[in-house]
């Protein structure tokens, strides 16, 4: 399953094999999840807008072209379900893993962990509080700016493929991701200077 083409696999998925379309999910589930759940910032709303987008793709199906890869589309469709979601957030909506953040004191969850035996304790916090760091500056950007961002270090994605995913100009993806920059490095820059004064 994982050399056959989006085209076969869609084409076997509508002719009714289920495993067809499992090795769709298969091929494009991890590098989905990492870019809600980079959007989001939570684990387990991650995990509910992946589900969504899988749905979505799957009722879809019938309708799209199978003649070109279904990346762009489902990062787009992905993007759409982490903006309703992040609307959804400031009208006051509650989820379990705000709760569990309240529980546990403020506890980081295991996807900021990135153990690694080799650092010494202080460079750990060091390089912890610099991922902390980056993190709110990603967050803090306008979703736009965001998700150039992320489909960009996240996905790994050209200029070019963002352009088609998010719908616009790659040079205005370019633009986007430029200016994001720019108001990171500003956050950034504030954020590493009160880290090293205290």
């Amino acid at each position: 399953m994982a050399n056959l083409s989006d085209a076969v696999l869609a084409q076997q998925t509508l002719a009714g094999d289920q495993e067809a379309f499992e090795g769709l999910v298969r091929k494009y589930q991890a590098s989905l999840f990492n870019f809600i759940c980079h959007f989001l910032g939570d684990y387990d709303q991650a995990c509910d807008v992946l589900q969504q987008v899988f749905l979505r793709f799957y009722i879809s199906l019938p309708r799209l072209s199978t003649g070109e890869p279904f990346k762009p589309w489902l990062f787009q469709v992905a993007r759409n379900c982490c903006v309703d979601e992040l609307r959804r957030k400031k009208r006051g909506a509650v989820y379990f893993s705000q709760l569990e953040v309240e529980n546990n004191e403020g506890e980081i969850s295991g996807l900021n962990d990135m153990p690694d035996p080799g650092p010494l304790p202080e460079d750990l916090v060091e390089y912890h509080d610099l991922q902390h760091i980056l993190y709110q500056g990603i967050q803090a950007l306008p979703p736009k700016f965001r998700a150039v961002v992320l489909l960009r270090y996240i996905s790994q994605m050209s200029f070019a493929e963002i352009g088609r995913t998010l719908s616009m100009p790659e040079a205005t993806a370019k633009t986007y991701f430029h200016r994001a920059k720019t108001s990171l490095r500003k956050i950034l820059g504030s954020q590493i200077q009160m880290l090293t004064a205290s």
